[in-house]
């Protein structure tokens, strides 16, 4: 598909990951299941779908060069740094920017890079046809996530009826967006759930280049006229550090997909993790004794649900009567937490010193 692009989004902080994640190298750039990164394995995933020239990568500058290595393979150009951060539409925005630079009539996915997907035929079959019903219909393009329980932590997407694509003929259904429903509360998960016609937000966006830019020209023209600046620009690295940090920091959510006209949705066939926290990585790592997950050479006497990843090579750990604990360790740190407050390791985070971040 020559004429389709993807722009990687592969920012972020190293916060719930910590100590193995830190600024300069958050959860997309560790490996934390294989000898891959999850950003490699984002960029994997589009081969043989769409050309590496076409792959765009936006980082941020305490980021920019560990995205370098692993993005190797892509075209060195290709790979940008946001000089500020300004939330998730006008960093869009820029890539939509670059890509209309190079192709006013691209049709073009926006997708992160800290996700787990394991089945590659399966996405690129949905990919796919994301791709061709953004280029041959008048909406944006989502990729929802079939509920697998009432997550009260991920925004929801209202599916509707079948989608009217004329003549265009598509393996997965397209349904039309009836509206996007922020982060509900247990009790109206539970109602979603039960209702059967929501899916979970991914954040994966297709739309055309001509698609996006008129909604964005209706609902956010700073937006819109900050892309219409960098695709007229003679040095659009000049461009971009002169207009990028004036933009209005709003999420893509709010300043277009809740506003679009039309937003089609496609539910995923494949697997999906966000991998949230070390909770989500001991799914994926071996199991060892009374349901103690790691990836180490453990000794472990009467302990029981516990997680304990070691990056500190010759080192060993070893557990004694201890139950449901997070122990992870490396060369400069050792977190010790209860398995329960997993998602709280981002106040140890606030607490420490400036160069253990």
């Amino acid at each position: 598909m020559s004429n389709a692009y993807a722009l990687i989004l592969a920012g972020g902080s190293g916060t719930r990951f910590w100590p193995l994640s830190r600024n300069a190298k958050p959860k997309q750039l560790l490996n934390l299941f294989d000898k891959s990164t999850l950003l490699d394995q984002t960029i994997s995933r589009l081969d043989g779908l769409i050309p590496k020239e076409n792959i765009l990568i936006l980082t941020n500058a305490l980021q920019e060069e560990e995205v370098r290595k692993v993005a190797h393979m892509l075209p060195p150009e290709n790979i940008y740094a946001e000089p500020a951060k300004r939330d998730t539409a006008p960093a869009v925005a820029l890539g939509i920017g670059l890509v209309a630079a190079r192709n006013p009539d691209a049709v073009m996915a926006v997708l992160p890079s800290d996700q787990l997907i394991q089945d590659e035929e399966a996405f690129q079959s949905v990919l796919k046809d994301t791709l061709a019903a953004a280029e041959g219909s008048d909406g944006l393009v989502t990729i929802g996530i079939k509920p697998t329980w009432p997550c009260p932590s991920y925004g929801y997407i209202e599916r509707g009826k079948t989608a009217d694509l004329g003549d265009l003929k598509l393996t997965h259904e397209a349904v039309e967006v009836v509206r996007f429903r922020e982060k509900p509360s247990p009790e109206l998960a539970e109602t979603f759930l039960r209702e059967g016609n929501f899916a979970w937000n991914a954040g994966m966006f297709i739309w055309s280049v001509a698609t996006v830019t008129a909604e964005l020209q209706k609902h956010t023209p700073q937006l819109a006229e900050f892309i219409e600046e960098l695709k007229k620009s003679s040095d659009v690295l000049a461009t971009i550090a002169d207009k990028f940090a004036g933009l209005t920091p709003i999420s893509i959510d709010y300043a277009l997909m809740e506003k679009a006209a039309r937003v089609l949705n496609i539910e995923a066939t494949f697997d999906w993790d966000d991998v949230g926290s070390w909770i989500s990585v001991a799914k994926y790592i071996d199991l060892q004794g009374e349901d103690n997950r790691t990836n180490t050479d453990l000794t472990a006497i009467d302990c029981q649900n516990n997680i304990v990843f070691n990056a500190r090579k010759g080192s060993k750990i070893a557990l004694l009567g201890v139950n449901d604990l997070i122990v992870v360790q490396t060369d400069d740190a050792v977190l010790v937490a209860n398995r329960h407050q997993a998602d709280d390791i981002k106040k140890i985070v606030d607490a420490l010193p400036d160069h253990l971040l």
